[in-house]
């Protein structure tokens, strides 16, 4: 797989103008907040994005919220002939350099990160499979199949939790209305 381009932070804030920015995080993260103008394609949803993104005129940054996702959604606009670039660091990044993220006027709370859900989640569970291990030792497995899953995760650049998780009512307070992004992209590569 080729390693898509990658703009860090100041080169991509200097751009933001000339950018069309594509968040592929799910609806709640992205309303958690964003960089200013991002539309919100979750990368689940990216394929029904393809012939719009296709005919963007302007070039296309892809961010998540530490470039993991933004890398495979590029890779994937890469394959269908759609060049793209990638933040380097994702809106973490951007949130660490002191930038600001856009947050909906509709957002009402601040919704956790995938990772940190993740790793929230990961620890519980691991932490259970000990405890109750005092009880039966056979619950032992619970922790060591949680963390097969976080090397397997490592190896394969990929995390099955996380896309477990990104399905959680939670992680969709609302639908990502791909129809109006679309149009609103649509509007943009006229």
């Amino acid at each position: 797989m080729n390693t898509p381009v990658s703009l860090d932070v100041d080169q991509a804030r200097g751009r933001l103008g000339e950018l069309t920015v594509i968040d592929v995080r799910t609806p709640g993260e992205y309303a958690s907040g964003h960089l200013p103008g991002a539309l919100n394609v979750p990368l689940d949803r990216l394929r029904r994005a393809l012939p719009v993104l296709g005919n963007a005129r302007t070039e296309l940054l892809v961010v998540c919220a530490s470039g993991n996702r933004s890398a495979n959604a590029c890779a994937l606009l890469a394959e269908h002939g759609v060049p793209a670039a990638t933040l380097t660091g994702g809106t973490g990044a951007w949130a660490e350099r002191g930038h600001e993220l856009h947050r909906p006027a509709t957002a009402t709370r601040t919704a956790w990160s995938l990772e940190r859900q993740v790793r929230f989640t990961a620890g519980t569970v691991v932490l259970t499979g000990l405890g109750l291990g005092l009880l039966h030792p056979s619950w032992q497995l619970l922790s060591a199949g949680v963390a097969g899953g976080l090397v397997l995760s490592a190896l394969t650049n990929t995390c099955g939790m996380a896309a477990l998780l990104s399905r959680l009512p939670h992680n969709r307070p609302r639908p990502a209305d791909l129809a109006a992004t679309l149009a609103a992209l649509g509007e943009r590569v006229s």
